[in-house]
């Protein structure tokens, strides 16, 4: 069974109406990026980022899988798949994709702030748990917080990403512009023998290569051309 890796962006969420934050009118415009994600915005007010993540939480409640995430997880039917993603929503998960790397964080995840990659920690909230108080504290004693990995930290699931990229026999990159790194350095690990496909209404800056085939529309529409693509290829 042939590998597929696929890299997705905020673009294949932005279809399920669940707000982007570089694009122009999204979240970094209206919440400076270092007050909501970054450890020194959270040590200076973590009331403020505790809203701006709960207000999040209940927008994706009412964000729903879209053609994209559910073409992606159906692929499983006749290929291995990892979903590699620089989302925190839970789309791919509800559209039934089984083996999702979240490279940075889950939004509806909190931890402890003293130690937030201490599995012990981490719990996933559910739907009428997305408010989280002010002052919540983790089993540890600590300020609980959103299990996002922010501005400065380390990415701790990079590696195992990687690795699934090295094992890649398709190699897919879905709404996102490939700036944001180390995310963006994925596409290194790719094998040379693996075709790559690019699907974002906007230009990519990406060397070129016969290898990279470029679909230039929205995350639905290019996954119902590629699903086409690879009917032909099997």
């Amino acid at each position: 069974m042939k590998k597929i890796v696929a890299l997705t962006g905020a673009g294949i969420s932005a279809e399920s109406g669940f707000q982007t934050f570089r694009d122009a009118g999204g979240l970094w415009e209206k919440y400076p990026v270092e007050q909501v994600a970054t450890p020194e915005g959270w040590d200076a007010d973590p009331n403020l980022v505790t809203d701006f993540y709960n207000g999040l939480r209940k927008q994706l409640l009412t964000a729903q899988p879209n053609d994209a995430h559910k073409i992606l997880a159906a692929l499983e039917k006749d290929f291995d798949v990892t979903v590699v993603t620089q989302n925190v929503d839970n789309l791919h998960e509800r559209a039934g994709s089984s083996h999702v790397i979240h490279l940075h964080g889950e939004l509806m995840k909190v931890t402890s702030s003293a130690d937030p990659e201490n599995p012990k920690y981490i719990r996933t909230l559910d739907d009428d748990e997305v408010i989280v108080p002010h002052g919540a504290k983790a089993p540890d004693g600590s300020l609980l917080r959103p299990y996002i990995v922010w501005f400065g930290e380390a990415v701790p699931l990079m590696s195992s990403a990687s690795s699934e990229a090295e094992k890649a026999d398709i190699f897919l990159v879905i709404g996102t512009s490939l700036n944001v790194y180390p995310a963006a350095g994925l596409i290194n690990y790719v094998p040379r023998t693996a075709p790559i496909y690019v699907i974002d209404p906007k230009v990519v800056k990406i060397a070129d290569s016969p290898r990279i085939h470029f679909l230039q529309t929205t995350a639905t529409a290019g996954m119902r051309q590629l699903r086409e693509e690879l009917e032909r290829m099997k």
